[in-house]
């Protein structure tokens, strides 16, 4: 007698719950205490690292899944830091807005469809540019995931 238990294979849908815990600890996102997620592997929804460590796995299992720093969300790249000009933030936003370090700012994309946001690390005390990290946050750091598979398809 062969197992017949669905297995998740490249472009399987899935209901799941899922759990996402940062390099501390803290829960980021948790669909377990709201209705499931469903997604299609390849689609984008998760990241191709998160989606190739759910290759395998068998409807019903429920696992909590270790992605060593960078695994996740690739490495920090340093190219992704920039130095944007506070004549284009205005021109962007709010000219009344201020921003401090900390600050999440969203960028439209050079389309105008969507956008990207980066994370003011620094301002000029000139007041003249804030530099900017457009790397994902969790990128280069340790992530857990936690799954539960509810469905394969």
């Amino acid at each position: 007698m062969s197992d017949t238990t669905p297995t998740v294979q490249p472009g399987s849908f899935l209901t799941l719950n899922y759990r996402l815990f940062g390099p501390d600890g803290d829960e980021l996102v948790n669909t377990f205490n709201d209705k499931p997620a469903t997604l299609s592997l390849g689609s984008g929804d998760l990241s191709p690292q998160l989606e190739a460590r759910l290759i395998g796995l068998k409807e019903g299992d429920h696992v909590t899944l270790e992605l060593a720093e960078g695994e996740a969300f690739g490495p920090r790249n340093p190219d992704m830091l920039q130095r944007v000009g506070m004549a284009l933030l205005r021109e962007l936003g709010d000219l009344d807005e201020t921003w401090s370090v900390g600050d999440v700012v969203q960028f439209p994309t050079p389309d105008g469809q969507g956008s990207f946001a980066g994370v003011i690390l620094e301002m000029d005390p000139a007041g003249q540019w804030a530099l900017f990290d457009f790397n994902h946050p969790l990128a280069g750091r340790k992530v857990s995931f936690e799954v539960q598979l509810i469905g394969v398809l």
